[in-house]
């Protein structure tokens, strides 16, 4: 593809090495972000219906807060960090030194066009790579803006932005890359991988799953602040379009009238009444998506099941805040990813139920359980498996540079935010230094008895390495004396 070998040629010059030119990259965009931000929020505003607030605190703000914490700290991550020998193997010396992959490509996800193309690219830069972005067609608007304002700010010759639909990103996984990232849905992500599986190119994918909330009992206070943050969590990020994002809530029966009278309450006070007045939540991306979603309200069972919303408005694509109560478990709503504004509340006899509702499922990129139990806590991190647990809140742990974001399992494989996206775009080089100081004759051929206690003792306890030293060292002028 035109530009790839231009891109190999930089990397293979070293210019993308060096500490200069990464803080160069970083700085040009922060900059790029504080000269384009009101841009971006249009660009947002229009594919998306993001709420400016919204948008600069998931999109530019992150992106901006990530690239900084990058600045102050890729001189101590570019930095070789000593390692630890067997004393066996006194007089040396060794070192973990972290060097750039190559020529990288960051695939971007449409939900969060800019935190999830860019945040990426930060590490990718940091690391010392050249890099390809192919931002999402299903974000037109922003992948344009993406594609315009880029290259006027970063170095041209170690970064392009190709636009272009799935036929675009095909020809581009025809070509072998040193390391592909993907943020997508699974189905997706088994195409990245296939195609990256006859270049034997290391992948990371960054994709979903449904993300349950486990939610104990509390106070009248703490019960209240737990549901602000689950609405919050539910509807207010991309109207539940986030990978992230709350997909459905497992509750006591007794607790379940509550819990929805007091979601109804959030939801009237974030969003509006009703389809006319709703504020402050996007829009469905496309029609197609609108399509897919409505049909989850469509099963037999479901529509009966809900208990609040359920309006549609197809010329706006837009789909009111929906709650429902004890959906049909066997239903699309509940066995597929939502990433909409529909929430179904599954009632259990008691809250530990939960475990095992959770671990019939493939696993979550995320559980959020609300509770004060440190042993239900103890349960959840012991019993179940999850690419992330956070307890007492929702979605707060994208925006921590010192946590690794990722998968494990069907939601994903590999890390990044912080010193992880350096990780993830970097290989951790083993270096050791010897001298021809000391030579043990009890390595080498011809093989004795001696030689095999000798080796023996070594491997078992390194601490009598200097011991051992010594005795070879004795030795090591008969070493084909047996004992």
């Amino acid at each position: 593809m035109e530009g790839l070998e231009g891109l190999r040629r930089t990397f293979r010059s070293g210019r993308t090495r060096g500490v200069d030119w990464r803080k160069a990259q970083l700085l040009a965009l922060v900059k790029y972000l504080a000269e384009n931000e009101a841009q971006i929020l249009e660009a947002l505003e229009q594919d998306l219906g993001k709420h400016p607030v919204e948008a600069y605190r998931d999109e530019i703000g992150l992106v901006k807060k990530s690239a900084e914490h990058s600045l102050l700290n890729i001189k101590k991550w570019m930095a070789p960090k000593k390692a630890q020998l067997p004393l066996l193997l006194f007089p040396s010396r060794a070192e973990v030194l972290p060097e750039p992959l190559g020529t990288v490509l960051i695939i971007g996800s449409w939900n969060f066009p800019f935190s999830l193309t860019l945040d990426p690219l930060i590490g990718a830069i940091s690391a010392g790579n050249t890099v390809v972005i192919k931002p999402s067609e299903l974000a037109p608007a922003c992948s344009s803006l993406l594609c315009r304002t880029i290259p006027c700010y970063l170095d041209s010759e170690a970064i392009k932005i190709i636009e272009g639909g799935s036929d675009v990103a095909e020809q581009l996984l025809q070509h072998p890359w040193d390391k592909i990232f993907f943020t997508g849905s699974p189905r997706v992500g088994r195409t990245i991988m296939s195609a990256a599986a006859k270049h034997l190119t290391p992948v990371t994918l960054e994709l979903g799953g449904k993300c349950p909330v486990i939610l104990d009992s509390f106070s009248d206070s703490d019960f209240k602040v737990a549901v602000k943050r689950i609405a919050s969590g539910k509807w207010g990020s991309c109207a539940g379009q986030a990978c992230i994002g709350i997909d459905y809530v497992l509750v006591q029966q007794k607790f379940a009238s509550l819990l929805v009278e007091s979601l109804k309450s959030c939801i009237k006070r974030f969003y509006g009444e009703n389809m006319e007045k709703l504020q402050n939540i996007c829009r469905i991306v496309n029609n197609q998506h609108f399509d897919r979603i409505c049909k989850f309200l469509e099963e037999p069972g479901v529509a009966a099941s809900i208990v609040y919303g359920g309006s549609i408005n197809r010329e706006k694509l837009m789909i009111e805040p929906t709650i429902l109560l004890d959906p049909p478990l066997d239903s699309q709503i509940m066995t597929e990813e939502i990433f909409g504004p529909l929430l179904p509340i599954i009632t259990l006899d008691n809250i530990e139920e939960s475990i095992d509702f959770i671990n019939a499922r493939p696993k979550p990129l995320t559980i959020y359980g609300f509770t004060k139990n440190g042993k239900l806590k103890e349960q959840i991190l012991q019993e179940t498996s999850s690419g992330s647990v956070v307890f007492n809140d929702s979605l707060i742990q994208f925006i921590c540079d010192g946590l690794p974001f990722g998968g494990v399992g069907p939601s994903g494989f590999g890390r990044y935010h912080g010193k992880y996206s350096f990780d993830t775009f970097s290989h951790e080089k083993p270096v050791m230094h010897r001298t021809f100081f000391l030579e043990l004759e009890p390595r080498h051929p011809p093989w004795n008895e001696f030689k095999m206690d000798f080796i023996r003792l070594a491997y078992k306890f390194d601490y009598v390495g200097l011991l051992l030293l010594l005795l070879g060292l004795r030795r090591m002028f008969t070493p084909n004396r047996s004992r």
